[in-house]
């Protein structure tokens, strides 16, 4: 499938893996650059693995860091949310909450959302293994914001401006190509 043909509606973006992390995202005639996982896109996600899951990714909610950033622009039906210091995404496959949105401290190995770098100012959880989650089958699958790095540990990461233009422009969802 070409970037210009259509791949589901007006609201869907594309990922094309381009190599050591790098990936552009289409959407809507535009071109914009993107990081995924240092491993190759998979159609078998395994957690820890850093690759990016192939498939199409429904974005289920927005967060953002109130205390550094304006809240993004979305479609009016799309959930947009504060991040809080004690908000974080459980990623332990042996524990009942794996891949979802937690209340630290919590009893197992989990995601912090407050960090001390901008990756997660502004991040959407997408909708990956969490219909029905599978343990292992991978988890905290996001977009959001670039790492230090430059790669994700198996997200897909835009420009604060490209990330604020697409969801303002009703980004609903991704679909990974392999």
């Amino acid at each position: 499938m070409s970037s210009s043909q259509s791949i589901d509606h007006h609201y869907t973006a594309l990922i094309r893996a381009d190599g050591n992390g790098a990936a552009t995202l289409f959407f809507r005639d535009r071109r914009y650059p993107a990081s995924i996982g240092p491993a190759p896109v998979t159609r078998h996600k395994r957690e820890g693995d850093h690759a990016t899951p192939v498939g199409t990714l429904p974005i289920r909610r927005v967060f953002y860091r109130a205390d550094r950033t304006a809240r993004p622009e979305t479609r009016q039906d799309m959930p947009v949310e504060p991040l809080g210091p004690n908000d974080g995404w459980c990623d332990d496959p042996s524990h009942e909450d794996y891949n979802t949105l937690v209340t630290l401290p919590h009893p197992a190995r989990c995601e912090t959302f407050w960090r001390d770098d901008a990756s997660y100012d502004i991040v959407a959880s997408l909708g990956w293994n969490d219909d029905p989650v599978v343990p292992g089958n991978g988890s905290a699958i996001f977009l959001h914001l670039p790492t230090r790095s430059g790669v994700t540990e198996g997200c897909i990461a835009l420009a604060e401006p490209d990330l604020r233009a697409v969801l303002a422009a009703g980004l609903v969802k991704l679909v990974v190509q392999d």
